[in-house]
């Protein structure tokens, strides 16, 4: 009787070379020795096979963050922070990625969304001497890594589309070698470098587009801790291309006379579903036994964001802003997004509902969830700064769940639910907030088309970011890289949705959804 299925891959050899073949632990050795395999250890402690046929670009790359050792700032499983392909998901949905794999750009938005610091090359873009250069560059060090979208043809290999990392380099063959991360396919190899360059060069066919190589490094600097872009809506095309496209062109088009009015026809004309573009970053956490107490590390997460947030608050833009909004209608729904007097507790279900599935693991599931109560609590502990929490037990079946999100805070009045002190409450998000950060990630080209002069002095001063504090400046700068990517993705939307990475299984036989308010750190 057959057996279903399939087991393993004869690796072609010529062209690739077997990592544990004699020739390819010679190759190892001597590569060792001309100082080319640094990258190496690293990545080969993080060494991980991809758990689902087309989770080659995911598992490339949470193999690749975890060598970095950057944080994710969020749970992986019980009190472990931790990258696991479940959770790369805020540029694509995992069912999507799960069906057709992931593309080149979709990969580079995850890394970027993940923290690292990001470089990629189309062979368009780049020459074979400039990437030998990389690989050598990233070999000979702990710091960078790099990661290869190539076509297996090239090496006589099943399959088409595929990313794995760059594990070494051998400066005398002139050959890579592959980590490949299907390793229920093919082990590690050996390969010419000019040969994965004619891989990389290949047209992907779903794209149009070549294929190429990314460099992923840490950042010197923790992403944004506030706020975030995304572009896993379907309707991010059409917001960034209001920030990028239209807005200058309005500010050209029209003359105007204060601040106020400028502010007045950007803002009032938001697409409706802007909400979903600018996310907040909440961090949740499983509450133990009824335990509201807070971790020396939770606790300097949230001062870094309460600072950041008083920074925000201090600018003279902030003032503007505030003014602006308290003079808009609150019914006009264009403007619903932004005003909100008691936003915190009007979303303290749908946080900790959403909290609790991703907690529990099922971020992607049909199950229901529903809050059985929620509370905003303020906390204050010997002489520590009073802490906003906002609590929920949330209920899935017969299972119920305490849930506690940390939320950056102002001292400025009663918490508004009864359940803590009279002396604080939690204002955070808000529009005012999120509407000051964004405008001062604007490129400065933005505001270059108005007319009056006094007005355009007094708009650069507001939003030049050169004197700004370095968190508030390094949280601006965040968004703003944001924004220039999702220019380039706007510019090639195609590249960024149709799938590049392949689904090895298939082609070797037949042939939070996120609430529209936050993104989550665990």
């Amino acid at each position: 009787m057959a057996m279903a299925g399939l087991y393993r891959r004869m690796l072609p050899s010529p062209p690739a070379i077997d990592f544990a073949s004699s020739e390819g632990k010679q190759l190892f050795l001597e590569a060792i020795q001309g100082g080319t395999m640094e990258g190496f250890y690293r990545l080969i402690s993080y060494f991980q096979t991809q758990s689902e046929p087309a989770y080659c670009g995911l598992a490339s790359l949470s193999m690749v963050l975890n060598a970095l050792a950057i944080d994710p700032g969020r749970k992986w499983k019980g009190p472990w922070r931790w990258f696991d392909e479940s959770m790369l998901d805020c540029c694509e949905p995992l069912e999507k990625v799960k069906e057709k794999g992931i593309s080149f750009g979709k990969l580079v938005c995850l890394a970027h969304c993940a923290g690292a610091k990001v470089e990629a090359f189309r062979t368009n873009q780049s020459t074979i001497d400039d990437f030998r250069k990389y690989i050598i560059r990233c070999s000979a060090s702990e710091d960078c890594h790099v990661i290869s979208s190539y076509h297996r043809g090239a090496f006589k290999q099943t399959g088409t589309g595929h990313f794995s990392p760059i594990g070494g380099y051998h400066a005398g063959r002139d050959m890579a070698l592959i980590l490949d991360v299907a390793r229920f396919k093919y082990p590690p190899h050996w390969v010419p470098l000019t040969l994965l360059w004619e891989a990389m060069d290949r047209v992907d066919d779903a794209t149009g587009q070549r294929r190429g190589f990314v460099l992923v490094s840490r950042p010197h600097r923790e992403p944004g801790l506030l706020y975030t872009l995304s572009c896993k809506h379907e309707n991010w095309v059409g917001i960034a291309k209001y920030l990028l496209d239209e807005v200058p062109k309005i500010v050209k088009s029209k003359d105007f006379k204060d601040f106020g009015e400028v502010l007045t026809v950007l803002f009032t004309s938001l697409p409706s579903n802007f909400g979903e573009f600018v996310k907040w970053v909440a961090e949740v956490r499983r509450r133990e036994d009824g335990d509201h107490s807070l971790s020396q590390e939770e606790k300097g997460r949230l001062a870094l964001k309460e600072e950041v947030l008083r920074q925000v608050q201090e600018t003279l833009l902030f003032k503007h802003v505030v003014t602006f909004l308290s003079s808009v209608n609150s019914c006009c729904r264009s403007m619903s997004v932004l005003v909100h007097k008691n936003e915190l507790p009007d979303i303290a279900e749908k946080v900790c509902c959403q909290g609790a599935r991703i907690l529990a693991g099922k971020f992607d599931s049909s199950e229901r969830f529903y809050c059985r109560e929620t509370c905003v609590k303020c906390l204050k502990a010997n002489s520590d700064k009073p802490v906003t929490l906002v609590s929920g037990t949330v209920v899935n079946g017969s299972i119920e769940q305490e849930v506690d999100v940390l939320v950056p805070s102002s001292q400025i009045g009663g918490c508004g639910c009864g359940c803590g002190p009279s002396n604080c409450i939690g204002i955070y998000p808000a529009g005012n907030d999120i509407l000051t950060v964004l405008i001062l990630a604007l490129p400065k080209e933005t505001w270059s088309g108005i007319r009056d002069e006094k007005l355009s002095r007094q708009i650069l001063g507001l939003v030049t970011t050169e004197n700004l504090p370095t968190l508030l400046q390094e949280e601006v700068l965040h968004l703003r890289r944001q924004l220039h990517i999702l220019r380039r993705c706007q510019e090639n939307k195609k590249q960024m949705v149709s799938p590049q990475g392949s689904n090895d299984l298939v082609n070797d036989g037949k042939l939070l959804s996120r609430d529209q308010n936050l993104t989550m750190k665990r």
